[in-house]
């Protein structure tokens, strides 16, 4: 198994409906977890890559009714490296 987190900014906090439909996410076979961060309005849900992938995921939850955005990274940008010249 390769566990996988993909990491989702919606919208419109969900209704009753789609927060059903959501909760039942977990029933699909190889999704591990979800979590909502309400106030940075991001979904994140753990996967098995072995089993789904981004894109399956991605339509699982828009047919769920959930209006997103993007697709976050999970890691902050990094600083480019500072180069050093010869002088």
């Amino acid at each position: 198994m390769t566990t996988v987190d993909i990491l989702f900014r919606y919208a419109a906090e969900p209704d009753d409906a789609s927060t059903f439909a959501l909760g039942s996410l977990r029933e699909v076979y190889g999704i591990r977890s979800i979590s909502f961060d309400r106030a940075a309005h991001t979904l994140r849900i753990e996967y098995d890559a072995t089993r789904l992938n981004a894109a399956t995921v991605n339509g699982l939850v828009r047919r769920a009714g959930l209006n997103l955005l993007e697709e976050l990274p999970l890691l902050p940008p990094q600083p480019a490296p500072e180069t050093t010249r010869a002088v």
